[in-house]
């Protein structure tokens, strides 16, 4: 029964880990291109991956036309928005400063998560977010007292991580569907509006190695990263996804060390030590409690080994597999996460 937090956590700790990679990257191949150039590239390398993810309907639920308003709010904050704001930031403040502040996009969506969906923020939840804030705070104050360019590219990076937390949120409604899908189609919408508004704004074009590059980029840090977060939020909900996907400004500021930045001071190392607190705190909880399931009807991909689907088939299929299925009522208690089956109210 424990078995979907660790899938979801070990999912959520890859997702953090090729994003995380990325922004030192497209800090040194985005240079001296426009932030929608960028954009576009990015999000071109994540379509073209996604082509090879999608699955047959067998095996994961395909995306809805009801999904469409969803989907356009999803392209709009996470695929426009975004990465442009972190594009344009990127050339305005330093890759380790910019990383660790993204860290704030687990407090955006751990907020909008309880919000708009009820999950639980208890207290140790609320103690983490109170030191995620408080890091990012020391890192606008760092950056602030070097200069007002760089104080504007970290309030950019800001607004990047507001709009991933809106994405993020909003994503946990199409958790269900076939990851590779929901990827192919919010990639190609953001690669074709971005790559509009750069041609509008007569952006530079890019050479052929930096566009190589922000693709392969593109690729791994936002369509595998993309998809492995949509997995994990299926398991253990959006807040707790956003959590340990913060992480990934470690990892990015690990990897701006490695590419020869060396830009820092004692506010930095103070807000960084903050947030780490606060994504372990977060992930020490445990909540385990009796909980009632109701009786519902849902099509999505599943297993018949984690205690909550019980159905029979004619012929059991090997491995994970979707379609309609009915959920009888039950009640018991055991250690979860508000992932599919788990999102009663408290």
């Amino acid at each position: 029964m424990a078995s979907p937090v660790l899938r979801g956590g070990l999912l959520a700790l890859l997702a953090a880990t090729l994003f995380g990679l990325s922004t030192p990257l497209v800090q040194r191949f985005g240079l001296g291109l426009g932030p929608f150039s960028t954009a576009a590239l990015l999000y071109a390398g994540a379509a073209l991956v996604a082509l090879l993810q999608r699955r047959g309907a067998q095996v994961e639920a395909p995306l809805r036309r009801s999904d469409a308003p969803r989907l356009l709010a999803m392209v709009a904050a996470g695929a426009v928005l975004g990465p442009v704001a972190l594009a344009w930031g990127l050339q305005r403040t330093s890759g380790a400063s910019a990383s660790l502040l993204l860290t704030l996009e687990a407090v955006f969506t751990a907020v909008l998560a309880w919000r708009w969906y009820g999950e639980v923020l208890d207290g140790r939840v609320k103690s983490a977010v109170a030191l995620l804030l408080a890091g990012g705070a020391l890192l606008v104050i760092d950056q602030g007292l070097t200069g007002q360019v760089q104080l504007l590219g970290l309030l950019a990076v800001a607004v990047a991580t507001v709009a991933w937390g809106v994405d993020n949120t909003l994503s946990r409604g199409v958790a269900d569907r076939d990851p590779g899908q929901v990827v192919l189609v919010k990639a190609a919408l953001g690669a074709c509006v971005t790559t509009a508004l750069a041609l509008a704004r007569g952006e530079p074009l890019p050479g052929w190695p930096a566009a190589l590059a922000l693709l392969a980029v593109g690729a791994t840090g936002y369509g595998l990263s993309l998809r492995f977060y949509l997995l994990a939020q299926r398991h253990f909900g959006a807040a707790r996804t956003g959590s340990v996907f913060a992480f990934a400004p470690f990892i990015g500021a690990l990897g701006a060390f490695a590419l020869g930045e060396r830009s820092g001071s004692v506010l930095l190392l103070a807000g960084g030590a903050l947030m780490v607190a606060g994504v372990l705190v977060h992930l020490a909880e445990d909540h385990g409690h009796a909980h009632e399931h109701e009786a519902l009807d849902h099509e999505h991909a599943h297993t018949h080994d984690d205690g909550h689907h019980t159905h029979t088939h004619p012929v059991m299929p090997a491995g994970a597999h979707s379609h309609l299925h009915h959920h009888s009522p039950l009640r018991h208690s055991h250690p979860h996460a508000p992932d599919l089956h788990h999102r009663h109210s408290h």
